[in-house]
């Protein structure tokens, strides 16, 4: 199946381990263990090595695997350490074992490749990848077996990449339940600082306007901005690392964003100028457009129709809902949630096919259930 920008995809097929032998995990943080816990869980040896002693202890106490040793003999090593070291570790991995598949989780590809070939590093089992998971918070005391299931994982072979290379990170991804995406480095790049580093910089952007906001503006704050700013949480540390290694891309598309923002600004200063109105609303169309191309459940271009039903705030109400929903035979799609602040009771805005939002709405207010609002006609 090709992708709009000509890469191709692949989706996770069953369940049965494909890994096998000794994985070696370096860098017990949040994506490493998550890796370490998911292959685990599989059966698989996994190996954990992590610069800090606490941080692969912690790792350890909580199950994503155990020390090295010094017989250890890797089929796969994982490299999931800081992106500034990115390229040490991966030579390190590669003279250290040279009979093993070296991979690397790190968000930028480019930098990391164009470093190890200017030290002359044999690359023949080397492949780097990406999987696009993660939490707000980082760390082994974060790490999550099912953080990659039905996300994507993108892989960069090149020509030199041999099939039993190639098989084992494929292997990897599939065995964790992602969805296989393959890039050059470039395009991977590209597509990450539209996709997640230009995102993070607006969240937190937008969320820095809310320092010095008036307590009383605060209260009004809404399931929106909180979506809006959810990834404003995340560690600046790790992403001065990131941004700083893929900057170019990243600044080619925040000049973009800022002469929309410009143009917008411009067109609210005076709205009743000819064209001023409809500049603001080609920029809400335009983001209409954009939102309908992102991929839905799976992967898929799938759209659902939604309702909101008002939950009371007590025990068991959202295991009853799903319990009932379940009884009507509707599939939730998605569900997202939203406190009312002062209120008694949430909103659940939950998403189905077009087919079962009639049965879904008409079955739960015959059970009592109060529905705020659909979008079903």
């Amino acid at each position: 199946m090709s992708e709009p920008n000509g890469t191709s995809a692949r989706a996770a097929g069953p369940l049965a381990t494909r890994t096998s032998g000794t994985v070696r995990v370096v860098g017990s943080g949040l994506l490493g263990a998550s890796i370490g816990h998911a292959l685990t869980a599989r059966g698989v040896d996994v190996v954990l090595v992590d610069a800090s002693p606490s941080q692969l202890r912690l790792a350890i106490d909580y199950g994503a695997g155990r020390a090295e040793r010094p017989d250890d003999r890797p089929s796969l090593i994982v490299v999931a350490t800081p992106p500034d070291v990115i390229a040490d570790v991966v030579q390190r991995e590669l003279e250290a074992f040279p009979d093993a598949v070296v991979t690397d989780v790190a968000s930028v590809k480019l930098e990391p490749l164009r470093t190890l070939r200017e030290r002359g590093v044999d690359l023949t089992h080397y492949i780097g990848s990406h999987p696009m998971a993660g939490r707000e918070r980082g760390g082994a005391i974060s790490a999550r077996a099912d953080i990659f299931i039905g996300r994507p994982w993108v892989v960069c072979r090149d020509a030199e990449t041999s099939a039993h290379d190639l098989s084992l990170v494929e292997g990897l991804a599939l065995d964790l339940g992602a969805t296989l995406i393959e890039m050059t480095p470039e395009e991977h790049d590209e597509s990450v600082a539209l996709m997640s580093h230009v995102p993070q910089l607006v969240a937190s952007l937008l969320a820095g306007r809310f320092v010095e906001a008036p307590d009383g503006s605060l209260r009004l704050a809404g399931q929106g901005v909180r979506d809006t700013t959810r990834i404003a949480a995340s560690a600046p540390e790790l992403w001065v690392q990131i941004l700083g290694a893929n900057a170019a891309p990243v600044v080619e598309v925040l000049d973009q964003l800022a002469a929309d923002l410009s143009e917008v600004a411009e067109a609210l200063r005076d709205p009743d100028v000819p064209g001023a109105r409809r500049a603001i609303a080609d920029t809400i169309r335009r983001g209409n457009e954009g939102v309908e191309r992102l991929p839905g459940k799976h992967g898929q271009n799938r759209r659902f129709d939604t309702f909101v039903v008002m939950v009371d705030d007590t025990s068991g109400q959202l295991g009853r809902l799903f319990g009932e929903l379940g009884d009507l035979d509707v599939n939730v799609e998605d569900l997202r949630l939203e406190h009312s602040p002062g209120a008694p009771f949430g909103l659940a805005e939950i998403s189905v096919v077009p087919d079962a939002v009639r049965r879904a709405v008409d079955g739960l207010q015959q059970r009592g259930w109060r529905i705020a609002s659909t979008t079903h006609d």
